[in-house]
């Protein structure tokens, strides 16, 4: 196999940057094909960095067309220059300033880093190395400095002149019929986070009044005629202004705040310094065209990169290992503010469904690294689950260890001490050490060591004693590169249920309870949350007081990233789900009695009527009593665990067809056996008046469309004349796109015809396309490959355009457990050579495409082998990009990535 380089970075050998930059001065001329960059560095040695070394500026795919030093044009013999690298080895020992002019051409740049086209508007994304693709540059986060852009553009062409800062100048220049904009960043940066835009756009804007009474003018750039698309993503804007101020104390620091969308992009969004650009589908929303789910994402996305303005920004990476520093602390921060503005319990098992399906299943495959790893041979292959979902789980577990209040203070301590400077993750966690006096050594072994540890609890009730111990004892499986593993820090939250309803701290469900004389049990090892920080590879906790077996509860609200081991037989399941006192437990209380009998059908093990009677009974009496209470909540409970979750919790020899077929007869069996109660709330439920996307008329259609999916299962007839008539009747995308996606189980010609008409009425929507696409791809039935490769030449689909490649491509992948996975390993063999396609176009999109292959050891040996070919036809191919020869190099190795 050949790449660009597989030179490997280690953390160990950082050191820092020989020259520093303090200020950047760049003048941009836009041109289509050959955009004229002229950059002025003032630059000085670094005091830290080695004395008398070369100046290497790093470079990607340049053409320089001049070099100056101090104003003096430099002779060939006095630098070496290629389009990856400028080297001066005789640089000043004094500061200097270096003007360097590139030429680029932002139409043929495919990779969609650096400065590129979208639709016919300029943007760039920097992050995490495409800064060296503008100019010649220290590109790394370590090298901060003050930026004043000035950007000039033929004024029919590009209108709208954007950039980080705030606007200083612009104007018309003088004889022509072009003209310009001048921006000024006064604070320092590093390069990943610069950006300018330049195109035709439309504009909605508003006035934010921060906490010290500073006006903020907002605003958010779009495709022209589509503005009031933006108005949602302008107020979840502002609600998030104003949450970090009241939760984090954090102000906007500039005058303006822009942010930009685009159709053309290979992330969600970029949060560069008062200029964030989007992926256009994190932007855009209306009734019409965005799922409750679309709403809800925006939300988040908008939230995420506005608090990239402190924890991203203000305070930065020392080096892109510390990329956990930004991206995990950030998703902690977006999932607190999505809490606060939705329901907690709802959006606590989203979140870990996310994590469980995407970071478990990583750290489960060849592709496994710690959330700070120690070496990369790509940087954009650690843009992970790890890095952001685990990340996150880091931050909330400390959080949960110390408590609210020194959490705030450490925080308030994270950004007084480190504000303006490249950070790592001991600056982080020696904040929270300084003000609780608490020794995070050992905590901090979660940011080293990867894997999904497992948590094995046994109850052991003693009547006599009156007594109830947990033993705890914790492993964590080898992963690439790290065989043997230490004991985490693991905060367990935990209570005790009786299954008649009372619970562990005194509180009272069901009056018809007999004893609740346990109900004051005591254990002094448990804090005043009810927090067990079991930190040893064994460990055992006694609960005194208790006269009657309970049920426990434990990891209440997920308080830890593992997998808990509990035999609990299924009736005290049950109970949970009847009568905890923690939602998030409730829901896994059901989820677990599920997997247990889908595995068992997986297997060949037919469950007993009576247990899937059970499950089934307990649903329905759950959804009699509680399901309009948080009906949000109710579709989660009644939703079976995914095929993908099923073969996650199989983990070896996993056929996926027989888990398809094992969740099928469940879905129709539940469905059957709940099938009042389900069709009692489809129709209380139905749709009634203006669409809204609060979290409760949310949550409303959520139950009803779950329920549309249990009854579909149970009976095809039913289910295909409730589908059609809200496919024809529903007033908004949600429940529009629900009803599609029922018809798409049921095949034959109706499915064919609502398939074909909705595309034929949103044939003009690409975000709405998309949607339609990813319905298809996700099909679970023979014909499906010969689907999407049909709807590859579909005038809608283009393999240049990430949103599209991820929509029908990726969900093919990603989402189609048994058409994907063939026995016959076509779909394996499509994947490779899509990569191989995509990486000549685009290598991040390409690596990222290739992921979905990280399962491929769990397959029975048939599949194993197949999908190993395929591997090794992609691994053969010559001049594969870094992306990709990384990815595939890590999922062929024995062990992982050496």
């Amino acid at each position: 196999m050949r790449t660009d380089t597989q030179q490997i970075v280690r953390l160990e050998d950082y050191r820092p940057s020989d020259f520093l930059i303090d200020r950047v001065e760049l003048d941009v001329g836009l041109h289509p094909t050959a955009t004229r960059v002229v950059a002025t560095l003032t630059m000085r040695p670094n005091p830290e960095g080695r004395p008398d070394a070369p100046l290497v500026l790093d470079g990607d795919e340049l053409n320089l067309k001049a070099l100056a030093l101090n104003g003096r044009s430099l002779s060939a013999e006095e630098f070496e220059a290629s389009p990856q690298s400028l080297t001066i080895a005789q640089a000043p020992r004094q500061p200097f300033t270096l003007t360097i002019e590139t030429e680029i051409n932002p139409t043929a740049n495919t990779k969609l880093m650096g400065l590129y086209r979208s639709g016919g508007n300029y943007c760039t994304q920097c992050e995490a190395e495409g800064f060296r693709r503008i100019t010649y540059f220290l590109d790394r986060p370590d090298v901060m400095a003050v930026y004043t852009t000035r950007i000039e553009a033929d004024r029919e062409d590009a209108p709208v002149l954007l950039g980080n800062g705030n606007p200083v100048a612009g104007g018309v220049v003088d004889g022509s019929d072009r003209h310009y904009a001048v921006w000024h960043d006064p604070h320092p940066k590093p390069s990943y986070l610069f950006a300018l835009v330049g195109g035709r756009l439309g504009r909605v804007s508003k006035t934010f009044t921060t906490m010290s009474g500073r006006a903020v003018d907002l605003a958010i750039y779009v495709e022209p005629g589509k503005e009031s698309r933006a108005d949602y993503a302008l107020d979840a804007l502002e609600r998030s202004m104003r949450w970090d101020e009241r939760v984090f104390g954090r102000e906007y620091d500039l005058d303006v705040f822009n942010i930009v969308a685009v159709s053309d992009f290979n992330m969600g969004a970029m949060e560069n310094k008062g200029l964030n650009i989007f992926n256009d589908k994190y932007v855009l929303a209306s009734p019409e065209t965005a799922t409750d789910m679309d709403y809800a994402h925006i939300e988040a996305i908008i939230a995420h990169e506005y608090f990239h303005n402190w924890t991203g920004n203000r305070v930065t990476c020392r080096d892109w290992f510390q990329l956990c520093l930004k991206e995990g602390l950030t998703v902690f921060r977006d999932q607190e503010f999505s809490s606060d503005e939705r329901s907690r319990p709802v959006h606590r098992i989203a979140e870990v469904k996310t994590l469980r399906a995407r970071q478990f299943l990583e750290d489960a495959s060849p592709l496994a690294h710690p959330v700070r790893p120690t070496q990369y041979r790509e940087i954009n292959n650690f843009y992970t689950a790890t890095v952001y979902e685990k990340g996150a789980e880091i931050v909330r577990m400390l959080r949960t260890i110390i408590g609210e209040a020194d959490f705030r203070r450490g925080m308030d301590l994270y950004f007084e001490r480190c504000d303006g400077t490249a950070a790592t993750v001991e600056d982080f966690l020696s904040a929270f050490a300084e003000v609780t006096g608490r020794d995070l050594s050992h905590f901090a072994r979660w940011y080293e060591q990867s894997g999904t540890p497992r948590v094995t609890v046994k109850g052991h009730h003693d009547p006599d004693a009156k007594t109830f111990r947990l033993d705890f004892t914790q492993s964590t499986p080898p992963t690439p590169g790290q065989p043997e593993k230490g004991a985490m820090a693991i905060p367990v939250a935990l209570g005790l249920v009786a299954q008649d309803g009372s619970d562990q701290d005194g509180s009272d469900q069901d009056d018809s309870a007999q004893d609740r004389s346990w109900a004051n049990a005591a254990c002094e090892r448990l804090d005043s949350r009810g927090v067990f920080l079991f930190d040893k590879p064994q460990d055992s906790i006694t609960f005194t007081g208790v006269t009657s077996r309970p049920v426990p509860s434990l990891l209440r609200g997920f308080s830890a990233p593992v997998k808990l081991s509990l035999d609990l037989p299924n009736e005290e399941l049950l109970a949970l789900l009847r009568h905890d006192t923690d939602a998030f437990n409730r829901w896994q209380a059901a989820q677990t009695v599920a997997m247990r009998l889908l595995v068992g059908l997986a297997k060949g093990v037919d469950a007993a009527d009576q247990d899937i009677g059970a499950l089934s009974g307990a649903l329905c009496s759950f959804m009699g009593r509680d399901a309009l209470a948080d009906p949000a909540f109710a579709a989660l409970v009644v939703t079976l665990p995914s095929e993908a979750d099923v073969a996650q919790e199989i983990g070896q020899d996993v056929d996926p067809d027989a888990i398809h077929r094992a969740r099928s007869q469940m879905r129709q069996r539940i469905g059957r056996s709940c099938a009042q109660p389900l069709q009692r709330f489809y129709d209380a439920l139905s749709d009634s008046g203006p669409y809204s996307p609060d979290a409760a008329s949310a949550g409303r259609r959520s139950l009803r469309n779950a329920c549309l999916d249990l009854l579909a299962a149970a009976d095809a007839g039913t289910g295909e004349a409730l589908a059609v008539r809200q496919l024809e009747s529903a007033s908004n995308m949600t429940d529009r796109l629900a009803s599609l996606s029922v018809l798409t189980t049921l095949p034959g010609a109706v499915r064919e015809e609502a398939i074909a008409r909705f595309g034929d009425r949103y044939r003009n929507e690409p975000l709405v396309l998309d949607k339609w696409f990813t319905l298809q791809a996700a099909i679970p039935e023979d014909g499906t490959l010969e689907r999407v490769t049909g709807l590859m030449q579909h005038p809608a689909f283009s393999i240049s355009n990430p949103n599209r490649v991820r929509a029908l491509i990726g969900s093919f992948a990603m989402l189609n457990q048994v058409q994907f996975n063939r026995a016959d390993g076509a779909g394996y063999r499509f994947l490779a050579s899509i990569v191989l396609r995509v990486d000549e176009l685009n290598p991040q999109l390409a690596a990222r495409l290739l992921t979905a292959f990280s399962t491929w050891r769990m397959m029975e040996s048939a599949r194993r082998a197949q999908a190993e070919q395929a591997l090794r036809s992609i691994a053969q191919k010559p001049n594969l990009s870094r992306d990709v020869g990384d990815i595939v190099s890590r999922s062929l190795e024995e062990g992982g990535a050496k």
